[in-house]
C-alpha cells in the first residue's frame, strides 16, 4: 500500500487521484501496511482493488453494492459477493443466484465467481476493501467508505445511464451520492438469508437493469456465468 495509485486502473487513478494524496488515505495506507505485517487480511493486497480493474470507469454499466469483503479463508478476492473458484458459494449469493435463475432463466452456476459479470461491465464493489480474517467489519471507519463514496459521485458526476443497484440498508445509505435524474437506483432487502423473503426475491433487478439499459442505448449485460 506505499504506492496504492500503482495497483488500481489509470483510469480510475485519473478520477480518484486526489483521494489517494489525501491525508486520510496515507493514515489508512499506514493503517493497512501495520495490520498486513501482523495479521490476515483479505482480499490478498494484489486483489483490494480488483472490481476497479477488472471494470473501468468508462465501461461501467451496472454498479451492485456491497459492505466489506468476506472474512473467511479463499473467499475474497476484491469483487463484492463474489468467491473464488473452487470456494463453497456462501448463503447470499446462493440467493442471488435463485434470484437469478428466477428472473431470467439462467441456469444456477457452480462457482461463485462473479469475474465475468465484472468484465460485462458490472462493477462489484464494497464500500469497505479490507477485513480482518474471521473479524467481519473489522475495517470499518478507518477511510475506505470516504474512498469509495468518492468513486461512486465520480460516476454519478461524470457518466449517465448507470444503474445502481442497493440491496438493503447499508448500500442504500449510498443513494445521496447519485443523481437520479441521471442513474437509474434499484433498491431491494438484501439477499441475505435474514432478509432475503422480505423483498429481495421477486425483485428482478437483472431483467430490470437490461430493460434500462437498452431504453438508454447501451447494451445489456449477460448475467450468464455460464463458461459455454
Amino acid at each position: 500500500m506505499t504506492n496504492p495509485g500503482s495497483k488500481i486502473h489509470s483510469s480510475w487513478l485519473v478520477k480518484l487521484q486526489n483521494e489517494f494524496n489525501s491525508p486520510y488515505f496515507e493514515n489508512l495506507s499506514l493503517f493497512l501496511k501495520e495490520e498486513m505485517n501482523t495479521k490476515i487480511i483479505y482480499p490478498n493486497k494484489e486483489n483490494i482493488f480488483e472490481a476497479f480493474n477488472q471494470t473501468y470507469f468508462e465501461n461501467v454499466k451496472v454498479v451492485i453494492m456491497g459492505q466489506d469483503p468476506y472474512h473467511g479463508i479463499n473467499q475474497a478476492h476484491g469483487l463484492s459477493f463474489s468467491v473464488q473458484d473452487g470456494t463453497t458459494i456462501p448463503p447470499s449469493l446462493k440467493n442471488i443466484f435463485r434470484e437469478l435463475n428466477s428472473d431470467l432463466n439462467i441456469k444456477v452456476p457452480k462457482s461463485g465467481n462473479l469475474s465475468k459479470w465484472a468484465k460485462e461491465g458490472v462493477l462489484l464493489l464494497n464500500s469497505i476493501l479490507t477485513v480482518k480474517a474471521k473479524t467481519p467489519r473489522s475495517h470499518q471507519k478507518i477511510g475506505w467508505e470516504k474512498f469509495t463514496n468518492a468513486a461512486i459521485k465520480a460516476l454519478s458526476d461524470e457518466r449517465e445511464n448507470i444503474v445502481f443497484i442497493l440491496w438493503g440498508k447499508y448500500a442504500q445509505d449510498k443513494e445521496s451520492l447519485i443523481n437520479s435524474k441521471k442513474h437509474y437506483i434499484l433498491k431491494s432487502a438484501h439477499p441475505s438469508p435474514f432478509s432475503a423473503q422480505k423483498g429481495f426475491f421477486g425483485s428482478k433487478p437483472f431483467s430490470k437493469s437490461n430493460n434500462y439499459l437498452q431504453s438508454s442505448g447501451i447494451s445489456t449485460v449477460n448475467w450468464s456465468l455460464s463458461n459455454s
